[in-house]
């Protein structure tokens, strides 16, 4: 069995009274996880309050307490690539992540994460990521190493400060006659949970196009996206009718099966420019990592 290295966290959110039980919370919270397991682990002493101690059955539900707990998986799948540290400073590192390498733990992964590969490299507890990108997309993450500084490199993003720029390869029907797009609309969580749709209302979501070069009935893509929703730019790509080569959801969503290495999602994160807030110096940094043709 695996075991998480580090305790995921969880908050008590508000709730009417009476208050539920805190497993009932963690039931509605995690529907993957049982309950038996959940008891199991609870009985064990495996879940602590926000002082460090475990919580019994009993345990009153107090609202924004924190919950500390450790992921546990029977057989967590492995990752056989590497992923490159681009620079490293005091104040921030940027790697280049491999496709199929989640950034945190999630899902099935626990301790195979890019998060928790470069904590072990660098001996650094203290490093969180700044930026995130899909488990399926490859390529640069920026990640603070000093917590006192997290907030500030955070608002790089948050207040679209950054220059980022993807590559993509994509499906490419003949007579298209532009080569540049602008796709603005409004992106909300769909069906299943982990996908996303286009929604009416106002929009959330911006991502400028340009068409780099067409091989036959494929083409290669620069995508600067100007706001950050979760596979904004799959969908954008997917509602132009380009769909992203190796897209297991979009524009439809494919029967779950194994991870085929030999075949990622051909989107890349390719470059990041910004000022840092800290040393004031321009950075740039680029992908390491093709694109399959």
């Amino acid at each position: 069995m695996t075991i998480a290295d580090h305790p995921s966290i969880v908050t008590l959110p508000e709730a009417k009274k009476p208050y539920p039980s805190i497993l009932a919370f963690l039931l509605e919270r995690f529907p993957r996880v049982s309950g038996e397991t959940w008891l199991k682990r609870i009985e064990q002493g495996k879940v602590l309050n926000g002082d460090g101690a475990p919580i019994n059955p009993r345990t009153p539900y107090t609202p924004h307490r924190k919950l500390y707990y450790f992921r546990e998986k029977d057989q967590e799948p492995i990752i056989p690539f590497s992923e490159t540290i681009l620079f490293h400073n005091e104040e921030i590192l940027v790697a280049c992540k491999p496709h199929f390498l989640p950034v945190i733990p999630g899902g099935p992964y626990i301790n195979e994460c890019l998060l928790n590969r470069l904590q072990k490299k660098t001996g650094n507890p203290d490093l969180a990521p700044v930026n995130r990108i899909d488990r399926e997309t490859a390529g640069l993450v920026l990640f603070s190493v000093k917590k006192e500084n997290r907030g500030i490199y955070h608002d790089l993003f948050r207040h679209g400060v950054v220059e980022k720029t993807y590559h993509a390869v994509c499906q490419y029907p003949h007579g298209q006659p532009r080569s540049q797009w602008l796709v603005e609309n409004r992106i909300e969580r769909g069906s299943p949970w982990f996908r996303m749709k286009v929604a009416d209302g106002p929009g959330n979501s911006r991502t400028r196009i340009t068409l780099l070069e067409v091989r036959g009935e494929r083409a290669r893509f620069q995508l600067t996206p100007v706001t950050g929703k979760k596979h904004q730019l799959r969908v954008h790509m997917s509602g132009l009718g380009f769909s992203i080569i190796n897209d297991r959801y979009y524009p439809d969503l494919q029967p779950e099966h194994a991870d085929d290495f030999n075949n990622p999602l051909q989107l890349v994160a390719q470059t990041l420019q910004f000022h840092d807030p800290i040393t004031g110096r321009w950075m740039e940094f680029r992908s390491t990592r093709n694109l399959s043709w």
